[in-house]
């Protein structure tokens, strides 16, 4: 009879920071409702794409992601994605809390991109874990998840050579600030209400509006509004939707609404950005009105 045993050094410090800590994870496939719009969060973020193709864009960067490659995002660094039409992208996100790793010996690069295809089946299987937890909530679920990110944190340190730190508190939206400020970027094209986003955060509406002021220097309304009209400049300079369906896809109530705020921020209403933006160009404008 064979008998192998091996003995642990128990006690010892993880690879990366032990106050790291799981906030969410969420997965995602590419539709036609699919906005893309940069965006920063308080904590890390995790792409891992399952399958597609699209691009990911970090600060002024642009990169080409397909299954099996693992996108890492510092706090606070302006990121989005976009799919590819004809390879619909799909990922699972998490985002980490109190940790921030170190991308290069002078500790000026604050992403990378990272290929797990030769490891496919082993991290898609703890991430689907993860996934199946957070949807199940079985009793102490939270805790598998978290030695599931564990785990996911430790293969990922021993393929490239990564160092980790707390992430600082200076200059960083606070938790609850931060959640917030997440709840708007996914819903800000819904027709939310300052009362219906506390609810959603459990808070009272007024410590919400004091908290994100504080953090961010304006209220949530106005951070949705910008969101909304960053969106809107976008849609006006890039499609030939008419201002009614731009104003329903950002958010706003009614097109009337939405060409008030549009003109208090630019200036002109939205059919005058458009004919402008065209007219620069060399295009003539063909903007529907109804």
């Amino acid at each position: 009879m064979s008998n192998y045993r091996y003995d642990l050094a128990l006690g010892q410090p993880p690879p990366h920071n032990a106050k790291a800590k799981l906030l969410y994870v969420s997965s995602a496939k590419y539709g036609g409702d699919w906005q893309s719009v940069p965006h920063t969060h308080s904590c890390t973020e995790f792409f891992y794409v399952v399958g597609g193709k699209g691009q990911f864009q970090i600060q002024d960067q642009f990169f080409t992601v397909s299954d099996g490659d693992l996108v890492v995002v510092n706090p606070n660094l302006e990121h989005t994605e976009t799919s590819f039409a004809a390879n619909p992208l799909e990922y699972i996100v998490m985002g980490v809390e109190g940790l921030e790793l170190v991308m290069d010996a002078k500790g000026r690069q604050h992403y990378c991109i990272v290929s797990f295809r030769g490891a496919v089946v082993d991290i898609q299987h703890y991430l689907h874990a993860m996934l199946r937890e957070v949807e199940t909530k079985a009793p102490g679920y939270d805790a598998v998840c978290q030695n599931l990110m564990d785990i996911l944190l430790i293969q990922l340190m021993r393929r490239v050579q990564l160092g980790a730190t707390v992430a600082s508190p200076q200059g960083s939206p606070s938790r609850k600030a931060a959640a917030a400020r997440r709840f708007i970027d996914a819903n800000y094209r819904d027709n939310i209400t300052l009362d219906q986003m506390a609810e959603a955060l459990h808070m009272s509406k007024y410590h919400l509006a004091h908290i994100f002021r504080l953090e961010y220097g304006m209220s949530p309304i106005h951070y949705m509004h910008s969101l909304r009209l960053q969106e809107s400049r976008k849609l006006l300079s890039t499609t030939d939707y008419s201002l009614t369906q731009i104003a329903r896809m950002t958010g706003f109530s009614s097109p009337s609404y939405f060409s008030q705020r549009f003109r208090a921020v630019e200036g002109i209403n939205p059919g005058q950005y458009r004919a402008r933006f065209r007219a620069s160009r060399g295009e003539k404008s063909q903007t529907k009105e109804e």
